[in-house]
């Protein structure tokens, strides 16, 4: 009997320590573990003191030029001294790893390991000292153009209501109100001074997940795999709707908020005109992500991804629009 086909494996990590050994010269007591699996698989290596992480996609999540873009991305950012995981290149001087897995060709990429840890409740200070990170970030990405995803409607809300519909009906309540939250950030965004507001490379993935804090706040981003090109505020509006919904204490939050937005200020400012479109712009990559998590059921959100699921999650970006006094009409 020949070998099942399959649609997505977890490559063994004690073959993947040995390939990451022969391919970047590590030594031979290199120890890999798997990290985490879902849209793309992590496994963290530790040579001696050096610590890596070993990034692998999935099968066609990325094409060879959209990593190769992210990737030139990470150097621009470390080479201007903005704190990011960047990829290491092998004996060979190649970043990019081709990986025959049973499922057809797979990418890997070694990163930099982000030092410190996750850290889910901000304090007044983390809020401030990542504002600051972000403004820097933001400072080498305005006006950067990736081969990569542009980031508008279409790509945000459109794209991911058809995804969402091959697992929801259009009469569920939720989907309704999707379509009606596209019509309405439609009509709003058509309003957007353009220029006033700064465009360019964004992140797109800016929360407590994608970051490591050492107990000194020094702050390294990662996992820049939904980064593309957009209007900057995208990614303060995504922060700063994570950084509401992991804060419950209201009061709390829009201390950390101002403490938040005070950072980024501090190293450049934010036009009047971007501020006005936090709100909505939230909404609008809130729903992006029950996109991706529609596109990604085989391999990630088939445990979660359910009606009593995509009720709670579209009540949550109703929470957010309703307190910052938004009502979809």
């Amino acid at each position: 009997m020949s070998v099942f086909p399959v649609t997505n494996s977890t490559l063994s990590a004690t073959h993947v320590g040995q390939f990451l050994i022969n391919t970047y010269g590590l030594s031979p007591e290199t120890i890999c573990t798997l990290f985490r699996t879902g849209i793309n698989h992590s496994y963290i290596v530790t040579d001696g003191s050096r610590k890596f992480v070993f990034r692998v996609y999935s099968l066609n999540w990325r094409t060879e030029q959209e990593i190769a873009e992210e990737l030139r991305l990470l150097d621009l950012l470390q080479v201007q001294g903005v704190s990011v995981s960047y990829a290491v290149a092998d004996a060979n001087e190649q970043l990019i790893q081709s990986l025959p897995a049973p499922e057809g060709l797979r990418y890997g990429v070694l990163f930099t390991f982000a030092e410190g840890k996750k850290v889910r409740d901000f304090s007044l200070e983390t809020s401030y000292q990542l504002g600051a990170l972000i403004a820097r970030l933001h400072q080498v990405t305005e006006g950067l153009i990736l081969d990569r995803a542009t980031y508008d409607l279409d790509t945000l809300v459109h794209l991911p209501y058809t995804y969402a519909r091959r697992f929801f009906a259009e009469d569920n309540p939720e989907m309704q109100y999707i379509r009606k939250a596209e019509d309405y950030l439609r009509a709003e965004f058509d309003k957007i001074d353009v220029s006033q507001v700064r465009r360019g490379a964004v992140h797109l993935d800016l929360w407590y997940d994608n970051m490591n804090i050492t107990n000194t706040l020094e702050i390294t981003l990662f996992d820049f795999d939904f980064c593309g090109n957009g209007y900057l505020f995208y990614d303060l509006a995504y922060t700063i709707m994570q950084l509401y919904y992991t804060e419950p204490d209201k009061e709390k939050y829009q201390k950390k908020l101002e403490s938040f937005l005070a950072g980024y200020e501090s190293i450049t400012p934010i036009y009047a005109e971007e501020k006005k479109w936090l709100s909505l712009a939230g909404l609008a990559i809130w729903i992006f992500y029950l996109g991706v998590q529609s596109q990604r059921f085989d391999n990630w959100s088939n445990v979660f991804l359910s009606e009593n699921y995509l009720k709670r999650y579209i009540g949550m970006a109703k929470e957010w629009l309703h307190y910052n006094e938004v009502q979809i009409q």
